[in-house]
């Protein structure tokens, strides 16, 4: 066997691994009773222990050395593509020592555990025993890539960045942040100063009460009319709203609340674009490097897509309101229209996740402001609370002060030590607004489509532009090959002009 088949046969073993650890992941976080936690994680670290193992065994190294001694060993361009992956994930994986990983996975499986009753208990001294165990692992993870990146890295940070915005440089990252804080604010002011009479006149909150049965069968008939097949999937309830699996087992996951059912409905259809996108990725090369997502900028892009341009559309909303109307008695005084506009009006909040398209890279930019700086050593995790307050009442007018459940303990990502994540969700969205407006331009009967619920031709384009690229092209050579040109923030600040000045679509 040669040294291509052996690495290909060694990162199908690893998928193997990542298989049973995120499918006992979501159990933990979905089924699993609380007294399971501390075996679960302990179980999931040792597979992630031995998944390292694997990956950089020393086997591993010969197989490439002896590649790049012989340039006709790997010949076919996407042997070439496939071969550039696997070392991408070799590297990643190479600098970090075996008892670092496990480490990482413990410490964030007992911070994730703990932040659930803690963030309902407002117990932000309880949640940072945890959590400073969770940011000093992962400075030294940050240290170790950085290390190994040989000065291609300029920060502690940028090296964890890049593990989710892989390709899209930190350069990218604050250049779209740049052009978004100059401008969000001025066109957030306009858009309230134009929704406040309709506010004032309507009040911009659907009363009344949603049992949750009917909106868990509403929310699978959201995810039917858009696409999903659930003999490949399901729902289900969590703490945080998440999407997992791989094609053929895809989970979703939403939360309910009884007063309001439009939260769920969106948190559903955002997570039903991040399933699509794992359902339709190539499947010749499922199990390997080449076959996966691209990075996190393209994966939040599907989602936001589904969710914002999508679902949120004038035209789809006309037609799943008589779904709502008939499993959901109570939202029949709310003709299509005023759900529209209920669902985009602007309101700047406390919660990220339940944020208008207009304040919500508000959001993302304070967390990214707050990361960056906690990983690159110049504040620590316990100056926190204060620094969100500062930038939540710069960007959003908010104040946080003494409201940890819905400041600064709000998000699951930072437990398990995700950072450099949340940049993901802001140049998803540019993204989202760009590949959208490509559809747009190639399909001129859109609006129609979506007002008889058809979204077959949205998933035709995206399956041909984006999903079956899987990683044979990087970030931005996949935006230029689905849309013409790299990613720009002009395309999305357009989309919120359109949107929400115009009340366009």
């Amino acid at each position: 066997m040669g040294c291509y088949q052996k690495l290909t046969e060694r990162f199908q073993q690893i998928y193997r691994l990542d298989h049973a650890i995120t499918y006992l992941s979501w159990d933990q976080m979905v089924m699993m009773p609380s007294n399971g936690n501390e075996s679960r994680a302990e179980a999931i670290a040792e597979l992630a222990s031995v998944r390292h193992r694997y990956l950089v065994a020393p086997e591993v190294s010969d197989w490439f050395d002896e590649i790049d001694g012989d340039t006709e060993v790997v010949s076919d361009g996407s042997e070439k593509a496939m071969l550039r992956e696997m070392r991408r994930k070799w590297q990643e994986a190479i600098c970090l020592p075996a008892e670092l990983v496990k480490a990482k996975v413990l410490a964030g499986s007992r911070c994730e555990h703990g932040w659930r009753q803690q963030r309902l208990d407002n117990d932000w001294a309880a949640f940072l025993v945890n959590f400073e165990e969770v940011v000093r692992l992962s400075r030294e993870e940050a240290s170790c890539r950085v290390e190994m990146a040989g000065g291609r890295l300029t920060s502690p940070y940028e090296a964890l960045l890049d593990l989710y915005c892989t390709g899209d440089s930190l350069s990218l990252v604050d250049s779209v942040f740049s052009t978004l804080r100059m401008e969000l604010p001025g066109l957030l002011e306009r858009v309230q100063n134009q929704q406040a009479e309709w506010q004032s006149a309507t009040g911009h909150l659907i009363a009344g009460e949603y049992p949750i049965a009917d909106q868990h069968v509403l929310n699978e008939k959201l995810m039917r009319s858009l696409g999903f097949d659930f003999d490949s999937g399901r729902l289900d309830q969590s703490v945080h709203p998440f999407s997992t699996g791989t094609a053929g087992d895809l989970r979703i996951t939403t939360r309910y609340r009884t007063t309001d059912f439009l939260e769920a409905l969106n948190a559903t259809a955002h997570e039903t674009g991040h399933a699509s996108y794992e359902g339709g990725l190539p499947a010749e090369w499922k199990g390997l490097p080449l076959g996966g997502h691209r990075n996190m900028c393209i994966h939040e892009s599907q989602s936001l897509l589904f969710e914002k341009q999508i679902f949120l559309s004038k035209a789809f909303c006309r037609y799943f309101t008589p779904s709502i109307h008939q499993q959901l008695p109570a939202s029949k005084a709310y003709d299509a229209d005023t759900l529209w506009s209920v669902n985009t009006t602007v309101a700047p909040g406390f919660i990220r996740v339940e944020a208008d398209e207009v304040s919500y890279p508000l959001h993302v930019l304070l967390r990214y402001e707050i990361e960056r700086d906690l990983i690159n050593g110049q504040v620590e995790a316990s100056d926190i609370p204060d620094l969100w307050n500062d930038k939540m009442q710069s960007y959003l007018g908010i104040s946080t002060v003494g409201n940890f459940s819905e400041g600064c303990m709000q998000d699951i990502h930072w437990t398990d030590g995700g950072f450099g994540y949340f940049p993901s969700y802001t140049l998803g969205a540019v993204n989202a607004a760009q590949i959208f407006s490509a559809i747009k331009k190639s399909h001129a009967g859109w609006q129609d489509d979506l007002e008889k619920g058809d979204v077959s031709f949205f998933r035709h384009w995206l399956a041909e532009n984006i999903w079956q690229k899987g990683c044979a092209l990087e970030s931005q050579e996949l935006m230029v090959f689905a849309t013409g040109e790299e990613s720009n923030s002009r395309h999305y600040l357009d989309h919120l002009q359109a949107r929400y000045i115009d009340r366009a679509y």
